[in-house]
């Protein structure tokens, strides 16, 4: 079970939503960052300064013999030992100040964990504390017969709702850089250099290189449909525009270029073409086996089916006057009347009547079979054959 000290820490960190510890590691480590800052300005200063200056000279002059330094191309004394004493120097420097900085800002951390964020000296003040979110909390009566499925169930529950949150937080997040992408396409979001104040020595005309006054901002396409002229006289109430602070002087008064609709429009239609470009070049593959069929049809070509449609009208009318129908087609119809199945079939009993014997079963069924569409000059042509068939079965008997 944990002491009071560790109980207390918990509640701390609970109810900070943070150790009590960070804070203190984040002050000292902002102090070290200056430090290093500091100790890295003054070596440099140090470097970029004439040696002469800082008392090499004088050093030379004091050595016995005296020694002179040697010169370069520019007629500079060189001093070589310079550079590594100063290196040397700016280390001790450091070391002792990093070490200044640890002893202090040690006590204050512990006077601070002592003294500021701690709970009262009372006895047992931290089983009287209740944070906000164990309000309305019911805490369940102390059940003895607890068993180890219920308590591993629990730990379940506990763990499902901690990844619950995890999940729930992510995408809190992603929905709002979501929401963040989307309103920078629709709304500009100016930015302005920090710029210089200008003296009367400077030159007029500015440039970006020299701290002038050229302002750049956030691209935004869409901004046309909200901040433009034409938005607004259809009542589309503009989102507001966002800027970051900056530090600008009396003569930057230059406006927005995402408040033009001429420039927007442009740069949002040359954005485009990119895309245009590789949606045209993955279409192109595509036009041959898509392209509608051309009319290439001749006038030959023309000519030669209104004939044909012309005497297969002038066939059809022809067949007509002469009795043959021509809805079901006209392909092996001979001229002539039809003939129903029923006097057929009467035609074949005379035959039979006549020959003096019976057809044979055969012939009869095939009799039986016969379409209604027979013409009657075909079945006069085989009630002949029939009858002198029949004339030669007698001759014989």
């Amino acid at each position: 079970m944990a002491n009071a000290k560790q109980q207390e820490n918990l509640l701390l960190t609970e109810h900070f939503s943070w150790p009590p510890i960070s804070l203190l590691d984040d002050i000292i480590n902002a102090v070290n960052e200056v430090l290093y800052r500091c100790t890295d300005t003054f070596e440099t200063g140090l470097l970029s300064a004439d040696p002469s200056l800082l008392g090499f000279d004088s050093l030379y002059a004091s050595r016995s013999p005296p020694t002179v330094p040697e010169v370069d191309e520019d007629g500079n004394n060189i001093y070589p030992e310079a550079k590594l004493e100063i290196e040397e120097g700016t280390l001790k420097l450091e070391t002792l100040m990093e070490n200044a900085v640890d002893r202090n800002f040690d006590r204050l951390e512990i006077w601070c964990l002592r003294n500021v964020l701690c709970l009262p000296k009372d006895e047992g003040m931290a089983d009287w504390v209740r944070l906000g979110g164990y309000e309305n909390l019911r805490i369940p009566s102390k059940d003895n017969n607890l068993t180890p499925e219920v308590l591993y169930s629990l730990r379940r529950k506990l763990v499902e709702t901690k990844k619950l949150n995890v999940a729930l937080v992510a995408e809190q997040k992603r929905n709002e850089a979501q929401i963040a992408r989307l309103r920078a396409l629709l709304q500009p979001a100016t930015t302005v250099p920090k710029t210089e104040s200008r003296s009367s020595t400077s030159p007029t005309k500015s440039s970006p290189q020299n701290g002038g006054t050229t302002a750049s901002q956030t691209p935004a396409p869409f901004a046309f449909l909200t901040h433009s002229q034409p938005s607004k006289d259809l009542g589309i109430k503009p989102l507001p525009i966002t800027s970051s602070t900056t530090t600008t002087t009396t003569d930057t008064s230059t406006a927005p270029e995402s408040l033009n609709p001429l420039s927007t429009h442009t740069t949002f239609t040359t954005s485009q073409l990119p895309y245009l470009r590789q949606l045209l070049a993955s279409l192109r593959p595509h036009i041959p086996a898509t392209a509608l069929p051309s009319n290439t049809t001749s006038e030959k070509h023309e000519w030669a089916k209104e004939r044909r449609v012309y005497v297969e009208s002038q066939s059809k009318r022809a067949l007509e006057r002469r009795g043959v129908d021509t809805k079901d087609g006209v392909e092996g119809v001979v001229e002539g009347a039809r003939l129903r199945g029923e006097e057929v079939r009467g035609l074949e009993g005379i035959v039979e009547a006549l020959g003096g014997r019976k057809r044979p079963a055969a012939a009869k069924e095939e009799g039986t079979r016969m379409d209604d569409d027979v013409d009657v000059d075909g079945e006069r042509g085989g009630d002949t054959r029939a009858g002198a068939e029949g004339d030669d079965e007698m001759d014989v008997s």
